[in-house]
């Protein structure tokens, strides 16, 4: 009777634990922001073409830009960390399958004991025989072979949720590592078309030099005439001297432009291979930029975050765990014996075990309740951290497609602006010549085309980058 009674208290304080276990508080919850707009601009459009869609080796005709970033998606170190993060991640998810599975391992062991005499184990040890004649021996040796196995019981999918939350963070590394190849690869591109720029560039410094240095000399042979004064002539020689210094910044700069790329492609410096053609015949890709829904699947970033929000909502159901019983069962078996050569006698040296393990916190729950907290502000956190990088793909896009509209039509006026003060120059040399005009008028339009000349292949780039940065912004470049 006392042993029923016994059963049934027990029975009734696991019940106990386990309704004082379930207790847990609730998860907050936040909802997203609004929807993303149904197009990038005023006009709405269901067209779903979209040139993220290409893979970049289509997207870019250069081919020396090609090798370029062949060469970078090889060798840039960045890329190279982002590569062991995933690794890292991987090997985290090993981590959290194998707190699924049981722990088993094997022990051997070997130690002595004396006890006291006047104990009751003392005392049935000194009365006991281990066979008829041979006592017990004193102090007491004790060898132990035996394999063990303990096991968390997955009883409210702690473990299971931690794995997939894993699973989440593996696959978000995966896709970190796509957003830093499109940015690596736009980044490649924009210094190269920044190096093209600057060798354009340094050819207009070079023309301008040879033609001001032409007027210098007319000046000068004017001054020797009587037609024209010393002014005049230092006149135009600061200027020759302002064009020649101008040409060595662009050079510095030529040399700085070649080092980024050389950087991004993880290698010492050394020349960039390219074309120095006509810049600005070059033309910008053609932009099909779809519609902004395609963001979500497209742009690695935004699924990135998409699936650092799931792995953080698993944390907290996996946090939310840790208030039930936890149900733990633990076993052994081997063998045991006082004398080494007494281990494989069977079945006296034989020990086995087998025991199941229920527990709940009751009192000072205090570091459950904080992780439980942080891991519903991480939560919370990963769903602003989502809706953000939604809003600032959107955001990047829609200035991306407004940055080439207006850069065309402001390329197309300063075309017609270089082309008017060509023309004048040619004018104004026509009339210095001939005495008509004053050196001065001469300088200020050499000095007026050569600027306007500038921000035409300034424009010309940016053009070139703003298409490079839609293809980006849309999502495309890694695949």
């Amino acid at each position: 009777m006392y042993k029923v009674k016994l059963y049934q208290y027990s029975i009734a304080f696991c019940l106990c634990l386990a309704v004082a276990g379930c207790k847990a508080p609730a998860a907050e919850t936040a909802s997203t922001s609004v929807p993303v707009p149904e197009a990038f601009g005023n006009i709405k459009s269901q067209d779903t073409t979209n040139i993220s869609s290409l893979k970049w080796k289509d997207f870019f005709k250069d081919q020396n830009l090609v090798e370029l970033i062949d060469i970078a998606l090889k060798n840039n170190q960045e890329l190279n960390m982002t590569l062991q993060e995933i690794e890292i991640a991987k090997n985290d998810i090993r981590v959290r399958k194998g707190a699924l599975l049981p722990t088993v391992g094997v022990r051997a062991g070997a130690g002595i004991e004396k006890v006291g005499r006047y104990t009751s184990q003392g005392a049935g040890d000194a009365t006991t025989e281990i066979k008829p004649g041979i006592e017990m021996p004193d102090p007491l040796p004790d060898y132990t072979i035996a394999a063990y196995a303990n096991w968390e019981v997955d009883i409210w999918k702690k473990l299971r949720n931690s794995k997939k939350a894993a699973v989440n963070r593996y696959l978000a590394t995966i896709e970190g590592k796509n957003f830093v190849i499109t940015n690596l690869i736009g980044e490649i591109a924009d210094n190269y078309y920044e190096l093209l720029a600057l060798d354009s560039q340094l050819e207009i410094v070079k023309q301008t030099i040879a033609l001001q240095s032409n007027a210098l000399e007319i000046v000068k042979i004017q001054k020797q005439a009587a037609r024209a004064t010393e002014l005049g002539v230092q006149k135009f020689q600061a200027e020759v001297l302002t064009s020649k210094s101008l040409e060595f910044d662009i050079l510095q700069k030529i040399k700085e432009s070649e080092n980024k790329i050389n950087f991004l492609l993880g290698r010492y410096p050394q020349d960039i291979k390219r074309d120095k053609t006509n810049f600005t015949d070059l033309l910008p890709a053609a932009v099909n930029s779809g519609i902004p829904s395609q963001l979500l699947t497209n742009r690695p970033d935004v699924k990135q975050a998409e699936l650092e929000l799931v792995a953080a909502k698993l944390d907290v159901k996996a946090a939310r765990a840790e208030f039930y019983p936890s149900l733990d069962i633990s076993a052994a078996f081997g063998v045991q014996a006082f004398k080494p050569s007494y281990l494989f006698t069977f079945p006296e040296s034989i020990l086995y075990s087998l025991a199941g393990d229920l527990a709940a916190p009751l009192i000072n729950r205090n570091a459950i309740k904080a992780e439980f907290s942080s891991a519903n502000a991480r939560q919370l956190q990963a769903l602003y951290n989502y809706d953000r990088t939604i809003l600032n793909a959107y955001l990047e896009v829609s200035t991306q497609l407004s940055k080439i509209e207006n850069l065309q039509k402001g390329y197309d006026l300063k075309a017609q602006q270089v082309d008017a003060l060509n023309k004048s120059i040619d004018v104004s040399n026509d009339l210095f010549k001939s005495a008509r005009v004053d050196y001065f008028e001469v300088l200020m339009t050499q000095r007026d085309a050569l600027e306007a000349k500038l921000e035409l292949i300034d424009t010309k780039k940016e053009q070139l980058n703003a298409a490079v940065h839609v293809y980006r912004d849309l999502g495309g470049g890694w695949k």
